[in-house]
């Protein structure tokens, strides 16, 4: 930005610089002003009339002299540009910040410019300093530096725990994943059924105790505020004060109530724990695939809740006859490879009925689908469409063998893009050993 001397304050000109959204001031070679826009006026509240002829840096004493100073020497010696950006220096001017409706900076970021202005001569008369309002450009890149750290320190995070996964896995064999499930839920419920049963008892009883002590206390309070010995009033109010008896009373029964609640939540959880591995018997019996279906969900809500809300559309069904513990075993399967299926949120439909003297069971979700290709060896053992050290290709293997056991079947519709349906079609009685064995 060079002028001629004449050049520098035109009608003109000067009006554009007033108006122009930069600040513009001209100083000379000991930093006094010669110039001073609408601008500067504006953001440092001082008009032009009253900084005119006065030393930069009597108005503004924070300024950093000495460097400015070399700079303004630099352009009058050299007769070049001279310039710092906000990286630089962020704030070289304490001007409030411009942009009031983000609301994202108090000071305005700048980029400022030292320019020679020559006189008819060629030399240098006046150093024009130029101050750019660069809020916006900055926040927005101060915003995303601090994104990409947090996105840094996400895929670290991500890369700890699968790593974390995949030695978990390793660890872990499919084809005993299933049954060991069924142990641990059997286990579970049994070891902490009894201490449970005993503590809610207790608890029943202990909350009747509170509410007893507590009506003792408060007798004892009435007592005491009709007493006549004011020293005993007020060394009793002074200890009730001081346990903040009030507050106790008020927790206390809010604690019991919560308690209580909790306490109820872990026999719900030990019911669901029996109803899934049935470890009140390992025989053949008459189970309702419906109570089955929904202690198995109760158990596994947790890899669900988050990536799908599940649809139940049970119909009329009998009780089956059937290994209870082995068919929840399938229908955590499916239900979770459902899951699997949605990427980021999605539907699974939980649906029953019977057709032509068959029980149906359906798990339906609004995931990616089944290639074509792949329909026909799904229940191959060790064949897998997920990615690899994320699965070994045995649970629908197991899971079809178990329906097999059961004298039915496991069908698959799949269609790219629309999700996929695993149907278990199950005899309501199992033959007899003879007609099997004849079958």
């Amino acid at each position: 930005m060079t002028f001629a001397l004449g050049e520098v304050l035109p009608a003109e000109l000067g009006a554009v610089l007033q108006n122009i959204n930069l600040g513009v001031l001209l100083l000379d070679r000991d930093g006094r002003v010669v110039f001073w826009n609408d601008f500067m006026a504006i953001h440092s509240g001082r008009d032009s009339a009253a900084v005119r002829g006065r030393l930069l840096f009597e108005i503004f004493p924070e300024l950093p002299q000495r460097w400015i100073q070399k700079k303004i020497d630099g352009v009058f010696a050299l007769q070049n540009l001279a310039f710092t950006s906000w990286q630089q220096r962020p704030h070289l001017f304490s001007f409030s910040g411009s942009r009031p409706v983000t609301g994202q900076t108090e000071r305005m970021y700048q980029n400022c410019t030292f320019s020679p202005v020559l006189d008819a001569a060629g030399g240098v008369k006046y150093v024009c300093l130029t101050v750019a309002d660069t809020s916006e450009v900055a926040v927005q890149q101060l915003e995303m530096e601090r994104l990409n750290r947090l996105l840094l320190a996400e895929k670290s995070e991500q890369a700890r725990l699968i790593r974390k996964l995949e030695d978990a896995q390793a660890q872990l064999l499919q084809s005993e994943k299933m049954a060991a499930i069924g142990q641990l839920a059997a286990g579970v419920a049994h070891e902490i059924n009894n201490p449970v049963g005993y503590v809610y008892s207790n608890f029943s009883s202990l909350e009747g105790y509170v509410g007893d002590l507590f009506k003792l206390i408060e007798t004892y309070r009435t007592v005491a505020a009709e007493h006549r010995d004011a020293a005993l009033r007020a060394q009793l109010e002074q200890a009730s004060q001081a346990l903040d008896y009030d507050f106790l009373r008020e927790d206390m029964a809010a604690l019991v109530r919560e308690s209580r609640q909790g306490l109820e939540r872990v026999k719900q959880i030990v019911q669901d724990l029996r109803d899934f591995s049935h470890i009140d018997s390992g025989d053949w019996q008459l189970v309702d695939l419906h109570k089955g279906l929904d202690s198995t969900l109760n158990v596994i809500w947790n890899e669900i809740k988050f990536k799908a809300e599940v649809v139940k559309d049970y119909g009329e069904l009998q009780l089956v006859q059937c290994l209870g513990s082995q068919l929840n075993q399938v229908f955590m399967n499916l239900i979770i490879n459902a899951a699997h299926a949605i990427d980021k949120q999605g539907t699974i439909w939980l649906e029953t009925g019977m057709q032509d003297d068959w029980v149906f069971v359906r798990v339906r979700d609004s995931g990616a689908g089944i290639a074509p290709e792949h329909l026909t060896r799904l229940f191959e053992p060790f064949f897998t469409t997920k990615p690899v050290g994320q699965g070994t290709g045995l649970g629908l293997s197991v899971s079809y063998s178990i329906v097999a056991k059961h004298h039915g079947r496991l069908e698959v519709e799949s269609e790219p893009g629309k999700g996929a349906a695993f149907t278990v079609w199950l005899p309501p009685r199992q033959p007899s050993q003879g007609d099997a064995e004849a079958g």
